[in-house]
């Protein structure tokens, strides 16, 4: 175990239990009671499993510029209720119709799709509810800016945009161009609004915030490209999902496209790129040079 790998898992655990404290039935703002198995769909499809890299790359980025990591967790926790709601949509039938996520059954398949949809759609509005109310300390022009960055990162000109695209996708060729648009798009957004709430919440100028948001890109693309090879290379033990559905699905990747041993080589550049784009900040920014390189090298 490395002190990034203890870095990887304190972070997570604190995201656990601010998600599992949010997710308690009491405290779920409303004018009515919330529904138990509603409840019970969104704690299933949160709690209990994922890296949380999201969140850790926010909480990094603005502790790099000198927030302490309790002011950060909000905001973290926000992203995470993004990527959640999205993995429980993605996994439905009418999109990847996958029957396991973090090795237990996705929310579809233990529940049912209507209450799929809906536990996604309440996640999505306790997001940017929570992130609102909590995710500054008070100061409303930089939660309405934290709010504006994270609704583009999941929006039509991102992960959602990205996710219509890759739909559109199976039934069209792509060039690599096309492909890393996509995936810029569907995965690297919500990396890179990660990264830039967290130097907005730092105070990040707009110098500091351009090298950050040129890591952040880098880091996604970098993200993505190990997705899609561990969906040729690895098993679904590892991974605790189905692995081998993009090629039986006829998806896009530039896996595909290159093949696995080019698609290597072009990650390691991507992980240069990302490196090189932090060097303004130097040894302060040593962890997140880790996560790009963490990005690259992860089982699962």
């Amino acid at each position: 175990m490395t002190g990034f790998d203890d870095k990887l898992r304190l972070n997570a655990a604190e995201i656990e239990r601010a998600l599992d404290t949010l997710l308690d039935a009491g405290r779920l703002a409303g004018p009515g009671e919330p529904p138990a198995r509603l409840v019970a769909a969104m704690r299933h499809g949160t709690l209990e499993g994922g890296k949380r890299l999201r969140p850790f790359l926010l909480r990094q980025t603005a502790q790099m510029l000198g927030i302490a990591p309790e002011r950060s967790i909000a905001a973290a926790v926000s992203v995470e209720l993004i990527h959640c709601y999205s993995l429980i949509h993605d996994d439905l039938p009418a999109m990847d119709d996958d029957d396991l996520r973090r090795g237990r059954p996705t929310v579809h398949r233990a529940y049912d799709d209507a209450t799929a949809i809906l536990a996604g759609d309440a996640l999505l509005t306790l997001a940017f509810g929570h992130l609102a109310d909590h995710g500054t300390g008070g100061d409303g022009a930089l939660a309405a800016r934290l709010v504006v960055e994270l609704a583009a990162g999941a929006g039509t000109g991102g992960m959602v945009g990205g996710q219509m695209r890759d739909i559109e996708a199976e039934s069209a060729m792509l060039n690599e161009t096309a492909i890393t648009r996509m995936q810029a798009m569907k995965t690297g957004a919500l990396i890179r609004a990660s990264v830039r709430m967290g130097a907005l919440l730092g105070g990040a100028g707009n110098d500091a915030l351009g090298h950050l948001t040129a890591y952040a890109e880098a880091a996604g693309r970098a993200f993505q490209l190990a997705d899609d090879l561990l969906d040729v290379t690895a098993s679904t033990e590892a991974m605790g999902k189905a692995t081998g559905k993009d090629a039986e699905a006829g998806k896009q990747t530039l896996v595909a496209r290159i093949g696995v041993e080019a698609a290597r080589r072009h990650l390691g550049t991507i992980v240069h790129d990302a490196i090189t784009a932090l060097t303004p900040f130097g040894t302060e920014a040593d962890t997140l040079r880790e996560a790009a390189r963490y990005f690259a090298t992860r089982e699962s």
